[in-house]
């Protein structure tokens, strides 16, 4: 049940998040791209906790930094698409393809203009007025289970 369908996390801030992303990827087939540097050691004892016995399963490759991030996945002609407060396409209205990257902010910051201007396209997940932001695991879980679905 492997996809050609990846998650990025942008220099994630919380493990317990992470853990919690690499067991949903490991429970659906997708591969999770971590760009460093982590707001935590990524042997963290919530990581695993939030992972249990699933980190085994993850498929996650390790990106020192952005540059290096980029200089890979334009190597393998892989589209980014960034989930994003300030975008305006919804995702429900997006047409995933295989080999998408979906990227995700840290929690603290989501990421800088130079990560924003890379991506291919800029999601949205709508929310009622005067909502920030939803849990980046929650996210995930929505995000990639409509492009699943969609790629089904």
């Amino acid at each position: 049940m492997k996809h050609g369908l990846r998650i990025a996390l942008y220099q994630p801030d919380i493990a317990g998040n992470t853990g919690t992303i690499l067991r949903f990827a490991a429970c659906t087939g997708l591969a999770v791209d971590v760009i460093e540097p982590a707001g935590f050691d990524l042997s963290d004892r919530n990581l695993r906790r939030a992972g249990m016995d699933y980190l085994e399963m993850a498929v996650l490759t390790r990106h020192v930094d952005w540059p290096r991030f980029e200089e890979w996945r334009r190597s393998e002609g892989r589209r980014l698409l960034l989930l994003s407060t300030k975008a305006a396409v919804p995702y429900t209205d997006f047409a995933f393809a295989e080999g998408d990257v979906i990227l995700f902010g840290r929690e603290s910051a989501g990421v800088p203009d130079t990560v924003h201007d890379a991506a291919d396209a800029r999601l949205l997940i709508p929310m009622q007025a005067g909502a920030r932001s939803l849990n980046v695991a929650l996210s995930v879980a929505m995000v990639a289970g409509e492009a699943l679905r969609q790629l089904a």
